[in-house]
């Protein structure tokens, strides 16, 4: 293998593949009148891989073309490869990811366009997950399954420089994913006529090798967390929000992939499918363009006025009018008797349709258009609709004040503004309509006529009067309308992606939020006729009391006597109040205790923290299982106080979409929404870590490669055997492959000092198993003791290094003279400081064989502190001692808060007064936010702490504008 980078590297350019379009040919008819657009609020399902066979062909000659046979001169290879992905041919028939070539000394990423010729007659197949060890040429045999299986070892990824990233399992000694890359044998009709690489390279501005890389990462069903952390140099460091919205588009294009060839099926069972409309359904990308080219054949369709009018043979007629006009002679298709060829005038009518119909589905036609628009003002328009102004709810119409009378270039316009039209026009309120100026039909009229289909002969008046109504025609019935459908989808589509976007974004900020850990927290879940309740919890989350009281119904100074008793029985100095019902009634109560010294000695500080959730929660299985023995309502209160000392195990208990940081959540998919949530979830809590031993099976089944049943079988292995000792002896849980402890071994963590502890306990134990093992036991229990006595503590178990790396850690070590045992600790950052500064990170990397992105993670593992968590870089709760009205506020007053939600239009602060006040996004400038804290993007988050400027009160509507002056 050491030969094969530099065969990578010397590989002959091919002639780049051709690009096709990405709209269609087609003579397939048009739905005759224009669509009513509405919103959808839809979005296809993840297909699913087709399942993997065995099957054998036939073995037969085939004849390889001059450049295939160059490929194969210096190396054998069994079979072609589907060079619809960008993968280098090398020995073992496998697949193998790239990176881009060095040239010049620098590193820049090559175009996937120029790849190896393929005999004509091969068909590539780009959808799904392709099968890489089967042919796709006609000509080809392919190797059956049993050679496959005889081959040896395969090197997971070829690269430049041959990284060791391996995993010794029992299973899979070569630290390969188990599974077998020569299934998922994929049949003709299951083609495109675009790449998919290149398609998915266009649509996420992403490199295509680092798409190609992607592509197989996924298909080997590798998580985002995983790739994100330990796969960086295949990514080129791409974030997990960037590898979220590539494997969304992929998914999509697999979707149309899939159900382009449903309808080529059907369409071919039926005796429709002609080459030209197969061409067009090839060509199509989105699910858009290929509804446009199915809606004739669509069930129920009565069919189009073209169709109609080819149903009474006028397509003769039409043809004969833009290639020999000379020779054609309408009044010969005049039938008295026959519907539709009565008269010159209905003949005249049926040409002009199946003209209209000819020039609408024309690929350069529509091509030109498309161009011409983009070079135009394009506006979309709302007005209040005439049926909502005399019937509508008033409240409602209100809060679509600001679209009444809305225009604006498609362009410039801002995704809330998309999604606030879409609901007004949902909701009957508003009328929407997009604008394309007369300029541009006139311009579109004249190129058709006197260039695109300029008849090849002299046009007597009469025809040319017809061929203008034709065009005409088609760009008032059919390509207006398809104009408006598009520009209107894809405001939408983005709309909604961005939306998803920033709940996602909104949704880590506030898992990521700083525990408060190492004190007692009193939770309290306002309310007025029922009363407060009150949750008091342990540093480490055990309920000590739950309580009711009476705040807000005249008995409030008994009531204080009683929380100073419990305040000071539990030593309990913070007070966590939910923002519901009654929270700002509650928030003075305390506040004006607390300015008394009601609790002296003890210094009480209270936050005031989001109870979004809740109560969905309390009244969960999770929350009976967790708290059978309380109420649902105290359930809540012990939630509230849990949200402070542990947001994240609190919040992963609670569907995402519950929790109330997003933007017009209902009104976007919300199976997009659901999966991106999810997938933010499962983020976090990998990347922040769980300890094995302690945690919950809620937190530990969001953990990357697990599941609610692994989950499960974890805590039930560590309730049977005790504590784990070591991340090997997860490989002993049911259900845990060595696929499944490839995902999630990086994120678990174990505490040396609980296991140590643990481990000396047992000491007397092992050393009696050890003395069976030595007697000779045999049988089972013999190698259960064996294990038993095996099993020992490993300190790089307490780090983010993988067990894939652990061998290039020790050598690591070695070199710096250190020792595993002083992992966290000042010497070893010392001693990494020192070869580091003496070699540089890439010498060093390459004296150990491995990568960069590696190197650095292992020494990140060694030099942090032990129990080192990413949270406390972000933002701790705003403790408060005072409260301030919202009739105190004056303009130009400064004020600190807490940002609530953050939107594309603006964010919004919790100043303390119980109504959130806007910063409009104007003024949230980089000048203005941190350098310190590490930023994914120009903006902010839940949970982040600013100053900011009282602009505007609005007190008649309950709207304060803000703006910001520096973030805390």
């Amino acid at each position: 293998m050491s030969s094969l980078p530099r065969r990578v590297k010397s590989e002959p350019k091919a002639p780049t593949s051709e690009e096709l379009p990405s709209f269609l040919n087609s003579t397939s008819e048009s739905e005759e009148e224009e669509e009513e657009w509405e919103p959808k609020s839809k979005i296809a399902r993840r297909p699913r891989l087709p399942k993997k066979t065995e099957a054998k062909t036939k073995k037969a000659a085939a004849p390889r073309s001059t450049v295939a046979r160059k490929m194969v001169k210096k190396v054998v290879i069994k079979e072609e490869m589907d060079v619809s992905l960008p993968i280098t041919p090398v020995e073992d028939n496998k697949m193998h990811l790239l990176k881009p070539k060095e040239e010049n000394g620098g590193t820049k990423p090559k175009s996937l366009s120029r790849m190896p010729e393929v005999p004509k007659k091969m068909e590539i197949n780009s959808f799904q997950g392709k099968n890489q060890n089967s042919l796709v040429s006609d000509e080809k045999p392919s190797t059956s399954v049993s050679v496959v299986k005889q081959e040896k070892r395969e090197e997971e990824f070829a690269f430049d420089e041959q990284v060791s990233k391996k995993i010794k399992l029992n299973s899979c000694p070569e630290g390969k994913p188990v599974k077998n890359l020569g299934g998922n044998k994929i049949k003709e009709e299951f083609e495109m006529n675009w790449d998919i690489v290149q398609a998915l390279s266009e649509i996420t501005d992403v490199e295509p090798w680092v798409c190609a890389n992607l592509i197989r990462l996924f298909q080997e069903e590798n998580t985002i967390p995983f790739i994100a952390r330990y796969r960086k140099e295949l990514i080129n460091n791409l974030e997990a929000d960037a590898l979220r919205e590539v494997q969304h588009a992929l998914e999509e294009l697999r979707t149309v992939a899939k159900k382009t060839h449903t309808m080529i099926q059907k369409l071919k069972k039926e005796g429709k499918l002609s080459s030209c409309l197969l061409k067009g359904l090839l060509n199509c990308r989105t699910l858009e363009e290929l509804d446009h080219v199915c809606s004739p054949f669509k069930t129920g369709s009565k069919g189009t006025k073209a169709q109609r009018a080819k149903q009474l043979g006028l397509e003769p007629a039409a043809l004969s009018l833009l290639q020999n006009p000379m020779e054609l002679n309408l009044f010969s298709y005049i039938r008295p008797n026959t519907k539709g060829l009565a008269n010159i005038q209905e003949v005249e009518a049926g040409v002009q349709h199946i003209l209209a119909d000819i020039f609408a589905k024309d690929k350069d036609t529509l091509d030109f258009i498309r161009k011409l628009c983009q070079k135009r003002y394009i506006s979309i328009q709302s007005t209040l609709a005439k049926v909502s102004s005399k019937n509508g709810n008033e409240k409602d119409i209100d809060k679509f004040q600001l679209y009444h009378e809305f225009s604006c270039n498609i362009k410039n316009i801002q995704h809330h503004q998309i999604l606030a039209i879409n609901r007004g026009e949902n909701l009957k309120i508003l009328t929407v309509k997009v604008n394309i100026p007369d300029g541009v039909k006139n311009e579109f009229c004249w190129w058709c006529v006197n260039e695109r289909w300029r008849p090849k002969q002299f046009l007597k008046p009469e025809f040319m009067r017809l061929l203008r109504s034709s065009v005409e025609d088609a760009y008032k019935r059919l390509i207006y309308p398809l104009l408006c459908r598009e520009f209107r989808s894809k405001l939408t589509s983005d709309a909604e992606k961005e939306s998803v976007m920033m709940f996602g974004r909104n949704l880590r900020q506030l898992l990521l939020t700083s525990p408060v850990r190492g004190r007692a927290l009193m939770g309290v879940d306002p309310g007025y006729k029922h009363g407060c309740k009150l949750a008091i919890i342990s540093p480490t989350s055990q309920i000590l009391h739950t309580d009711v009281v009476y705040l807000h119904s005249g008995q409030g100074f008994r009531e204080a006597e009683k929380i100073k008793r419990l305040l000071l029985q539990y030593n309990c100095s913070t007070v966590v109040i939910g923002n519901g019902t009654a929270c700002r009634e509650t928030e003075a109560y305390f506040a004006d205790l607390i300015m008394k010294k009601y609790f002296a000695p003890l210094d009480v500080v209270y936050c005031i923290v989001s109870e979004a959730g809740a109560s969905i929660y309390s009244v969960s299985p999770e929350a009976s299982k967790e708290m059978p023995d309380l109420d649902p309502n105290l359930r809540s209160a012990v939630s509230i106080a849990r949200r402070v000392q542990d947001p994240l195990a609190e919040l992963v208990k609670i569907e995402p979409k519950h929790i109330g940081v997003g933007m017009y959540q209902h009104d976007v998919s919300q199976t997009l929404l659901k999966a991106t949530l999810d997938s933010v979830v499962e983020e976090c809590v990998s990347f922040v870590g769980v300890d094995i031993n302690i945690c919950s099976e809620i937190l530990l089944r969001h953990i990357a490669g697990l599941n609610t049943n692994r989950a499960k079988n974890i805590i039930e292995w560590r309730e049977k055997n005790g504590p784990f000792i070591n991340r090997e002896q997860l490989k002993e849980v049911k259900g845990l492959g060595p696929k499944t402890f490839q995902q999630c071994a990086g994120f678990i963590r174990f505490n040396q000092e609980y296991i140590k502890t643990f481990c000396s306990n047992k000491k007397n134990e092992l050393g009696s198993c050890a003395l069976l093992t030595k007697a000779g036991a045999l049988g089972k229990k013999k190698s259960k003791l064996t294990s038993c006595a095996s099993q020992q503590p490993n300190p790089l178990d307490q780090t983010c290094i993988h067990p894939e790396s652990y061998h290039i850690a020790m050598r690591f070590l070695s070199l710096i003279g250190g020792n595993p045992n002083d992992i966290g600790k000042s010497d070893m950052q010392q001693k990494v400081n020192v070869v580091i500064q003496k070699e540089g990170l890439e010498g060093t990397a390459k004296r150990l064989n491995t990568t960069v992105h590696t190197l650095q993670l292992i020494i990140d593992g060694l030099t942090q502190p032990e129990g080192y968590d990413i949270r406390t870089d972000f933002d701790k709760p705003d403790f408060k001692r005072s409260i301030v009205c919202f009739e105190d506020l004056s303009v130009g007053a400064v004020l600190t808060g807490k940002v609530e939600n953050a939107t594309p239009f603006g964010v919004f602060v919790d100043i303390g007064v119980g109504k959130a006040g806007l910063i409009p996004v104007r003024s949230i400038t980089e000048a203005k936010l941190s350098k310190v804290k590490k930023r994914r993007s120009l903006g902010l988050g839940p949970g982040e702490r600013v100053e900011v400027k009282v602009l505007n009160v609005d007190i008649p509507r309950l709207r304060i504008t803000l703006d910001l002056i520096r973030v805390l």
